[in-house]
């Protein structure tokens, strides 16, 4: 996974050499991108961006409220992917496993991958804070890029 980055970088979400979302494939988009994937086949459910600047803060609820037990989702900023956001959206990131959520602001950058039903904070979360003293782009942070294994669930609970 790869949070966008000014014009510079773009946002991706691979899983199993399988490009998810992308500049190329023509999914991605500023704010949030995010890929729900089943947690037991690891098929791609959906994919879709949400604009935290203008867009809409009620299509990303309407997309993450109804989350079945065990679906992954994972999440690349670019951007902006906070200004939008409310107690109820910052909620229902925490408790897929978020632990930087609380703190996202405007231009950070964020990646995560968290599941529904997940019993503890998510080891597969980077956040960068954007900083006029630290960006490494005028106005925005570097992009963040996270690889890892992520367990599937058995069909057995």
């Amino acid at each position: 996974m790869v949070s966008g980055a000014a014009n510079v970088i773009g946002p991706k979400i691979c899983l199993e050499d399988k490009m998810l979302m992308s500049s190329v494939k023509d999914n991605v988009g500023r704010g949030l991108n995010i890929a729900l994937v089943n947690g037991v086949s690891g098929e791609l459910i959906e994919a879709r961006a949400f604009d935290m600047w203008a867009g809409d803060v009620n299509d990303l609820l309407k997309f993450i409220r109804p989350l079945h037990e065990g679906t992954l989702v994972f999440v690349a900023s670019y951007d902006d992917p906070a200004t939008k956001m409310n107690e109820e959206t910052r909620k229902l990131f925490s408790d897929l496993g978020s632990k930087n959520v609380k703190d996202l602001a405007f231009r950070d950058s964020w990646v995560f991958v968290g599941a529904k039903g997940v019993q503890n904070k998510s080891p597969f979360e980077q956040h960068v804070k954007n900083s006029r003293h630290t960006n490494k782009y005028e106005g925005w942070p570097e992009a963040l890029e996270m690889e890892g294994c992520i367990p599937r669930r058995s069909t057995a609970s």
